[in-house]
């Protein structure tokens, strides 16, 4: 049986919230400071940002919780209420943990200690409600939680967007993903019911209301997560890079595919490298389609910034190639289906979720008869939820959720 998950915040913050506290409390006999950061979706602009291009994302309600405090010596003792696993790390002798997901929180510390920061020892508790694995940014929410978590807790007065970059560098440099920048900042940055039009290069960013009268987004997670993933990603960037060299060696002032016209690309790649040249055409193609896009949403033309996000999942899976069988299936299965405006695989590719506009009422019908199809033709079970966009951070001082209406559970906002 598929089951949608509704939202349900802020009740819903307030059922993880208060076991994220009661976990914490139950294993360190102290009252925590838990902090909120939601994992994302993007709505068009895919494998852009590091190839400092446009991204257009959007923070959810599905999010990330730690519970943290300082501890008097200079051990750090995580624990993931998701994987019910433990991890101690020393503050002065970091090291990658052999069970990865610590290395999101590890990384961030490694960040703070190499800026000069002055940290101690502390106790942390992850959990939330963003499903691993499924191109919701798991990594980076927790990333995010972590740092805005340490900053408060150590009153490190960092900025949120020099946070956004410390988390970022924690994915490069402990958990081996170079990946650009968009994650951690929608998680940073992100506005209930706005995207984010957010300049790769430059970091300037304009908000786009997104008119979903009647529409739902609706993610439909494949349940898989290719072994190509992680090496694919990070051979793509280095195609993309392998077409800059090849354009700057007659345009020196060319940095980086923003920089590339496709009149370059086919004088310089095309007859030289067929490959490459449709890795670069892509993404030149996916930075025109998404400031069209932000036009159409500018119009209220929900039916135009549909149509782009069929074109965007094409050139993903056959020029850029890191879709997958089931992420093409989803896509091809819903092109014909009138209450669909738009879809197309989401994140980095090789499993995880399509991302789906949808006329509200039809979802029910619509998942049922999807999740037959899915389990047929792939052998697998489909996941199916529907996110609705919402404002980034939050912290909550835990000793206050139990006694707090559910509609004042976000005490207060980060600066």
């Amino acid at each position: 049986m598929n089951v949608i998950e509704t939202p349900q915040m802020p009740t819903e913050a307030v059922k993880i919230a208060s076991a994220v506290n009661d976990k914490f409390i139950s294993l360190f006999s102290v009252q925590p400071i838990i902090v909120r950061s939601p994992g994302r979706v993007n709505l068009i602009g895919e494998h852009t940002d590091y190839n400092e291009g446009f991204v257009l994302p959007a923070a959810i309600d599905k999010a990330i919780y730690t519970a943290i405090q300082k501890r008097d010596d200079h051990h750090i003792h995580l624990f993931s209420a998701e994987f019910n696993e433990q991890c101690d790390a020393e503050l002065n002798n970091l090291k990658k943990s052999v069970l990865r997901w610590p290395d999101y929180v590890l990384g961030v510390v490694d960040q703070l200690l190499k800026r000069g920061y002055c940290l101690e020892g502390f106790n942390m508790v992850v959990g939330g409600n963003v499903p691993i694995g499924a191109g919701l940014s798991s990594s980076a929410a927790v990333e995010c939680a972590a740092v805005f978590a340490l900053n408060e807790l150590f009153n490190l007065g960092i900025s949120k967007l020099e946070m956004v970059k410390i988390a970022q560098k924690a994915e490069h440099d402990f958990a081996g993903v170079n990946c650009g920048i968009m994650d951690q900042f929608a998680s940073m940055f992100g506005k209930k019911d706005h995207v984010i039009k957010l300049d790769c290069r430059s970091l300037e960013y304009e908000y786009f209301p997104l008119n979903m009268d009647g529409i739902k987004i609706l993610l439909l997670d494949t349940n898989v997560k290719h072994s190509l993933a992680s090496s694919a990603y990070n051979t793509r960037r280095q195609e993309c890079e392998t077409g800059v060299e090849m354009i700057r060696h007659f345009h020196p002032s060319v940095k980086n595919l923003r920089d590339v016209t496709m009149a370059m690309l086919d004088k310089y790649v095309a007859p030289k490298n067929a490959l490459v040249y449709r890795r670069c055409k892509y993404i030149i193609e996916e930075n025109i389609r998404l400031i069209t896009a932000c036009g159409d949403l500018m119009q209220g033309n929900m039916n135009a910034f549909g149509q782009k996000m069929f074109a965007t999942h094409e050139g993903l899976s056959k020029e850029y190639e890191v879709s997958c069988d089931e992420l093409d299936f989803l896509v091809d299965y819903v092109k014909n289906e009138e209450s669909v405006l738009g879809a197309r695989m989401m994140g980095g590719g090789f499993g995880g979720c399509t991302i789906n506009l949808v006329n509200e009422e039809a979802i029910p019908q619509l998942v049922e008869k999807i999740s037959l199809a899915y389990k047929a033709e792939m052998k697998n079970e489909l996941k199916a939820y529907i996110a609705e966009l919402e404002d980034a951070h939050q912290y909550i001082i835990s000793n206050e959720i139990s006694s707090l209406p559910v509609n004042k559970i976000n005490i207060l906002s980060p600066p």
